[in-house]
C-alpha cells in the first residue's frame, strides 16, 4: 500500500518538479529513487539502465549500497532485473529468493529483502532500463503499484531520452537509447546515402504527464474516442477512403476502436494520474513491448493497426494536424516512415535527401518505383525502424545490400563515406561511357533502352545515352492521382513525355494495375490470387471504357509522330486482337474529327505469360514487335507469387528452366526478325543482362542507373565465348539448379565486370 504523502498522483508531481531543478543528472536521479521509496513504503528503489552493449547498469538506488552504483551490470536475461528487461513485462515477487532467476550481488548488499516489484522503462516498446522497489517483509504488491511504478517509468523514460543520463556514462559505457544498431530489411532502390533521421510522420510531443484532474482528463479522453470513432465511420460510409486507406484497413481500425480491453486500459492509466495523451502513450508502449516479442506475423502486424490508433486518437487530443516534414526539410536527410505512398515521397525536397527507410514497402511497392526514379538510396521491410530512431539521429542507407546503420560508429561511418565516394567515382566512369556504342568486344551491337514512368525520369535518356525509353509505365500517373486522371490530363502528361527526348522513340505499355497496383479511388477487388487474377489487360478489356480513353490521349498525343504502345499481360492472341481493334476504332474516330493520326504506329504485347510460349509463331505474324516481361514471367514459370516473401527468393532466375524459356523465346523472334526487348529487372543486372546476351537477346531495357554498369560489361564480353559458355552450361544442366556460381566464375575469368 502507498504510505501517507498521498499516493501515486502526488508522486507523479513530485518527480516532475524533481525533474525541473538546475542539479546534475545523477543528483536528479538520486532525488528521484529517494522520492518512490518514501511513497511506495519501499526499503529500496534502484533504477537499472541499459547499455549498448546489452548490460544493466545500476545507475541510482535508495535502500542498497550506494558504492554499488555504477559498479553493478546484469547481462539482458540474468537476474530479476534481466528477466524483465528481456520479457519487456513487470515482475511483482512475495518471496524474490525462490524465483528460479534470483541473483544474489554481495555488492548491493539485497539478501535482506524479501518482496520484489519491477517494471520495465519502455519508449516506443522497447526497453531503456527497469525500475525496481523492495522491501524487507513478505508482501504482495496490489495491482495499482504496479501500475503506479509503471506509470513512474515513463518520467524514466523521459528523462533518459533527454539524453541527460549520457553524461553519467564513461566511454564506450553508452546508454542503449543512443547504441549503433545495424539493421537489415529488403534493398528497394540503389545508392549508398548518409545523412539524419527525418520522420516522416513526426511523433506528437506529449508536453504534460502529469494529470492536474482526473475528472477533466477522463471526459478528454472519452470525447476524443467518440470523435475518432466518428471519423472512422464517416471514412467508411462516404466511401472516400483517400489514398491507401483501404476499406479493409478501416474497418479494422473500427474494430479496435470499440474494443473494450484497450478502452479499459486507456482509462486505468489516467487514473493513475496520467493525463490522456500520456495514458495512449502508456498503453501503447505496453502494447508495442508485448507484440514485438511475438513470432506470430498476423499478431505483429495488428501492431501497425494498434500504433496508427494510437496516433489518430492523439492527434484528436491535442488537435494536431499533421505537417508533413517535408516544410522543415534540412540538408542530408534521410526520410524514415513506416509506410509511404509515392505522391508524399514527390513532395519532399529530392536535393535535400539522401536516403529513404520504411517498414513496409518491399522492392516492388509504387514508393519504390519512384525512389529509383529519383535515384534516392531506399530499403523497405525494416522492422520497428520507426520506435527505433530519433530524429536528428546519424543513418545510412546501403540500397544495395539492404543494410541499414543506426548511429554508425566512426568506422563504419568512414567505410560508407569512402563505399559513396567509389560509386560517385564509378558513376563519372559510366557517365564518360554515354557516347560510346554499347558494342561487344567481338563487333556485336546492343541496343540499351531505359524505363521509365514519370516525366522525371526523362532528363536520364539523354544522361545515359540510351537508345530510347523502352518501357513507360503508363500507371504511375494513375496511381499518383487521386482521382481518375481525365482524359485530356493524360493526353498533356504523354505530348510532354514524347517532348521531353529529343525524337528519341518511346514504348508505352498500357495501363498495368490490378494484383500489387491498386488505385486509391478505385474499389480494390479482394481476389485470392491477385498476381493470377483481374489486371493489367483483363481490367482494359472488362472496362473498354477505361482502356480507350487512354488509347485516344495516346494516339491524339502521338499526332505526327512515331508511337509505340505495348499491350501487357497478354495470354492469347484473341485478346491482342481485341485491343488491336480499340486502336484501329481510335484511329477512325481521330480522322472524323480532322485529327492527324501517328506518323508510323507499332504494336507489340509483353511476353510474361507462360500461355504465349506456345502461341510465338502466330504472335510473330500479328504483332510488330515483342517485349519480355521477366519478372511476372519469372514468377509465372515457377508458380512464385514475388510479393510474398516467403517464396520470393527461393528460385534463381539463373537456372536452366528460367533460362531455356528465355532462350525459346529469343529463337522464335530471330527465326521471324521480330524486333525483340526485355524490360524486367534482370535486364538491368550485368551478370544477368551478360546471360541474356549470350541467348539471343539484343535489346535490353532498364533503370536509368543500371545502363553505365551493363553498357561497362557489354564492352567487356566476348558474345561468341558468353555464347558457348552458356549454352554447354545448359546442356550439360539436367535439373533446376541455379548457375549463378558458375556464371560468375565465368566472368571475372573473362574480367567483365559484373
Amino acid at each position: 500500500m502507498f504510505g501517507s504523502l498521498g499516493g501515486p498522483r502526488l508522486l507523479l508531481r513530485r518527480l516532475r518538479e524533481v525533474m525541473a531543478e538546475p542539479v546534475s543528472p545523477q543528483a536528479r536521479l538520486d532525488k528521484i529513487v529517494v522520492h518512490i521509496a518514501a511513497n511506495m513504503v519501499a526499503e529500496v528503489c534502484s533504477v537499472y539502465v541499459l547499455r549498448a552493449d546489452g548490460r544493466l547498469e545500476l545507475y541510482a538506488t535508495e535502500g542498497l549500497n550506494r558504492e554499488a552504483v555504477h559498479l553493478t551490470t546484469l547481462r539482458t536475461g540474468e537476474g530479476l532485473v534481466g528477466l524483465i528487461a528481456e520479457t519487456a513485462e513487470p515482475l511483482a515477487l512475495a518471496d524474490a529468493q525462490l524465483h528460479p532467476s534470483f541473483m544474489y550481488r554481495p555488492e548491493t548488499g539485497e539478501e535482506i529483502y524479501s518482496s520484489f516489484l519491477g517494471v520495465p522503462i519502455l519508449r516506443g516498446g522497447n526497453t531503456l532500463g527497469v525500475l525496481v522497489v523492495q522491501n524487507k517483509a513478505r508482501r504482495t504488491y496490489p495491482e495499482e503499484e504496479i501500475e503506479a511504478l509503471q506509470t513512474t517509468a515513463m518520467l524514466l523514460a523521459e528523462m533518459i531520452a533527454s539524453g541527460d543520463l549520457q553524461s553519467l556514462a564513461p566511454p564506450g559505457r553508452d546508454i542503449a537509447l543512443r547504441r549503433p544498431l545495424a539493421l537489415k530489411g529488403t534493398p528497394i532502390a540503389d545508392g549508398v546515402g548518409l545523412g539524419h533521421v527525418v520522420l516522416h510522420e513526426p511523433r506528437i510531443v506529449i508536453k504534460q504527464i502529469v494529470a492536474e484532474d482526473i475528472k477533466r482528463e477522463m471526459e478528454r479522453l472519452d470525447t476524443a474516442i467518440g470523435a475518432m470513432r466518428q471519423s472512422l465511420d464517416l471514412l467508411i460510409e462516404s466511401g472516400n477512403m483517400g489514398p491507401g486507406e483501404h476499406r479493409d484497413v478501416l474497418e479494422t481500425f473500427r474494430l479496435f476502436a470499440h474494443d473494450r480491453g484497450w478502452l479499459r486500459r486507456l482509462r486505468e492509466a489516467v487514473a493513475t494520474g496520467l493525463t490522456a495523451e500520456a495514458a495512449v502513450e502508456r498503453v501503447q508502449n505496453d502494447t508495442r513491448a508485448k507484440l514485438q516479442r511475438q513470432t506470430e506475423p498476423y499478431i505483429r502486424e495488428r501492431l501497425h493497426d494498434l500504433d496508427d490508433l494510437a496516433n489518430r486518437l492523439l492527434h484528436q487530443l491535442t488537435g494536431q494536424d499533421f505537417v508533413g516534414a517535408h516544410e522543415v526539410l534540412p540538408y542530408n536527410s534521410v526520410i524514415v516512415a513506416r509506410s509511404m505512398g509515392p505522391a508524399a515521397l514527390l513532395e519532399y525536397d529530392r536535393a535535400k535527401i539522401r536516403g529513404l527507410v520504411l517498414e513496409e514497402s518491399g522492392a516492388l511497392s509504387h514508393v519504390a518505383i519512384v525512389a529509383r526514379a529519383l535515384g534516392i538510396a531506399a530499403v523497405g521491410d525494416v522492422a520497428n525502424i520507426v520506435d527505433l530512431v530519433e530524429p536528428g539521429d546519424a543513418l545510412i542507407v546501403d540500397g544495395l545490400s539492404g543494410d541499414i546503420h543506426l548511429r554508425p560508429s566512426p568506422d563504419v561511418e568512414n567505410s560508407y563515406a569512402e563505399k559513396a565516394r567509389l560509386r560517385a567515382r564509378k558513376q563519372a566512369q559510366y557517365h564518360k561511357l554515354r557516347d560510346v556504342p554499347a558494342v561487344t568486344k567481338d563487333g556485336v551491337a546492343i541496343d540499351l533502352h531505359m524505363n521509365a514512368g514519370m516525366v522525371v525520369d526523362l532528363q536520364h535518356v539523354a544522361e545515359t545515352g540510351a537508345v530510347s525509353v523502352g518501357l513507360f509505365r503508363t500507371e504511375i500517373q494513375f496511381m499518383l492521382a487521386s482521382r481518375l486522371p481525365k482524359m485530356s490530363e493524360q493526353e498533356a502528361l504523354y505530348r510532354t513525355v514524347l517532348d521531353s527526348v529529343d525524337g528519341k522513340s518511346i514504348t508505352f505499355r498500357t495501363l498495368d494495375i490490378g494484383s500489387d497496383k491498386v488505385l486509391p479511388y478505385m474499389t480494390k477487388v479482394e481476389e485470392e490470387n491477385p498476381a493470377l487474377g483481374w489486371r493489367a489487360i483483363r481490367i482494359g478489356l472488362d472496362r473498354p471504357g477505361l482502356l480507350r480513353s487512354q488509347l485516344r490521349a495516346l494516339l491524339r498525343a502521338g499526332s505526327g509522330r512515331e508511337m509505340r504502345i505495348m499491350f501487357p499481360m497478354i495470354a492469347t492472341l484473341e485478346e491482342f486482337e481485341t485491343a488491336k481493334s480499340f486502336v484501329e476504332n481510335e484511329l477512325a474516330h481521330l480522322r472524323l474529327h480532322g485529327r492527324a493520326p501517328p506518323s508510323g504506329l507499332k504494336l507489340g504485347i509483353m511476353v510474361e505469360v507462360p500461355s504465349m510460349l506456345w502461341q510465338l509463331d502466330e504472335a510473330c505474324k500479328r504483332v510488330d514487335f515483342l517485349s519480355v516481361g521477366s519478372n511476372d514471367l519469372f514468377q509465372y514459370v515457377y508458380a512464385v507469387d514475388r510479393d510474398n516473401k516467403r517464396v520470393a527468393t527461393r528460385f534463381d532466375p539463373l537456372s536452366a528452366p528460367v533460362l531455356h524459356v528465355l532462350k525459346l523465346i529469343a529463337d522464335k523472334a530471330r527465326a521471324s526478325t521480330m524486333p525483340l526487348t526485355l524490360c524486367g529487372e534482370m535486364g538491368g543486372k550485368p551478370l544477368e543482362a551478360m546471360v541474356l546476351l549470350a541467348l539471343g537477346y539484343r535489346g535490353l531495357s532498364m533503370s536509368a542507373a543500371a545502363i553505365g554498369p551493363v553498357k561497362s560489361m557489354v564492352l567487356a564480353t566476348n558474345l561468341s565465348e558468353a555464347e558457348a559458355f552458356v549454352a554447354a552450361l545448359m546442356e550439360e544442366t539436367r535439373g533446376g539448379q541455379s548457375l549463378r556460381d558458375k556464371l560468375r566464375k565465368f566472368a571475372k575469368a573473362q574480367s567483365i565486370p559484373v
